[in-house]
C-alpha cells in the first residue's frame, strides 16, 4: 500500500494525499472470539470472526475498493474525468461511492434491482449514480450490462471489474490474510469464507498457506442457485469469476439461507 500511494503521488499528489487519509481507516479489525454459538466445543477451540464492520465502509469490501481504485490510479487506467463503473451486490459498491465521493471519482454502479433499500440509501447517499438491472438476473446480470457499458463508451468509463481484478484478492492477500495471521499469533488452523467474487477467500488462503501449508481452507457458496444471500455465488449455476481458484479449497461446504440467517441472529 505504501509503494503504491508513493506512485501515485508523482503525478496525482492531491489524490495521493486524500487516499493516504482513507487507507489509514481501512483494514486493522478486531479478531473476536465467539463464545455462545461455540458453546460445547472441546476445551482449547477457538472460533473466532473478523470484525469488518469496523472498516468506514461497513464491510470488508473497503479493502479491495481502496486497493482496485488505487491501482487503476497509479497505472493511469483510471483519471479524475473519468467515470468507474463496476457491477456490484452492494457493498464493494458502497466502498467505491465512499472512497469517490471522498477522491472527487465519479461512479456509476449497476446493482440488482431486489438489493435491500438501505444498500440503495447508502449509495445514493454518497453520489452513486445507479442503474438498476433484473432483480431475476442477480449479479451476473449487473455484469453484462456493466460490460456493455464499458463497450459503447470506453473513453468515459473504467470498468473496474472486480470479479476478474487480481487487486481485489491481492488486498486481502496484503492486509486481511497478514492480519488475521498475526492476530492469532500464527496459530491459525481453519478459515473459513463464502464466495462472492473470490477475492477474500484467495487472498486470504494464499497468504496463510504460504505461512502454513497446514492450514485448512474451507469455502462456503448457497446450496441451490435460488437462494436469498446476498452478495455469494452458486458457483455451479453463476458465472464464475476469473480471480476464482477452485483448487486452493480444502473443503466446500454449502449453506442453506433459513439456517444462515438463523445463525446470524444466534
Amino acid at each position: 500500500m505504501t509503494q503504491l500511494l508513493t506512485d501515485l503521488a508523482r503525478h496525482e499528489p492531491r489524490l495521493a494525499t486524500r487516499a493516504r487519509e482513507l487507507a489509514q481507516l481501512v483494514g486493522s479489525t478486531p479478531l473476536i472470539r465467539l463464545n455462545r454459538v461455540t458453546e460445547g466445543l472441546p476445551a482449547g477451540v477457538s472460533v473466532c470472526a473478523k470484525a469488518e464492520w469496523f472498516n468506514p465502509g461497513g464491510s470488508v469490501k473497503d479493502r479491495p475498493a481502496l486497493r482496485m481504485i488505487l491501482e487503476a490510479l497509479r497505472t493511469r487506467r483510471l483519471t479524475p474525468d473519468m467515470t468507474l463503473l463496476d457491477a456490484t451486490s452492494g457493498n464493494t459498491g458502497i466502498g467505491y461511492a465512499m472512497l469517490g465521493a471522498s477522491m472527487g471519482i465519479s461512479v456509476r454502479l449497476c446493482i440488482p434491482g431486489n438489493a435491500s433499500p438501505e444498500r440503495l440509501r447508502t449509495l445514493r447517499a454518497y453520489g452513486a449514480d445507479l442503474i438498476l438491472t433484473n432483480p431475476l438476473e442477480g449479479t451476473d446480470g449487473a455484469i453484462r450490462v456493466a460490460a456493455r457499458l464499458a463497450a459503447d463508451e470506453p473513453g468515459r468509463y473504467l470498468l473496474m471489474d472486480q470479479y476478474n481484478n487480481p487487486a481485489n484478492w491481492q488486498s486481502h492477500y496484503d492486509t486481511t490474510g497478514v492480519e488475521i495471521w498475526e492476530q492469532t499469533a500464527g496459530h491459525v488452523t481453519h478459515f473459513v469464507a463464502a464466495l462472492g467474487t473470490s477475492g477474500t477467500f484467495t487472498g486470504v488462503g494464499r497468504l496463510l498457506k504460504n505461512r502454513n501449508a497446514r492450514v485448512q481452507l474451507v469455502a462456503v457458496q448457497p446450496d441451490s442457485p435460488f437462494h436469498g444471500l446476498d452478495g455469494v455465488k452458486h458457483m455451479a449455476t453463476a458465472t464464475v469469476p476469473g480471480i476464482h481458484d477452485p483448487t486452493l479449497a480444502d473443503q466446500n461446504e454449502t449453506a442453506n439461507t433459513e439456517e444462515a440467517y438463523e445463525m446470524r441472529r444466534a
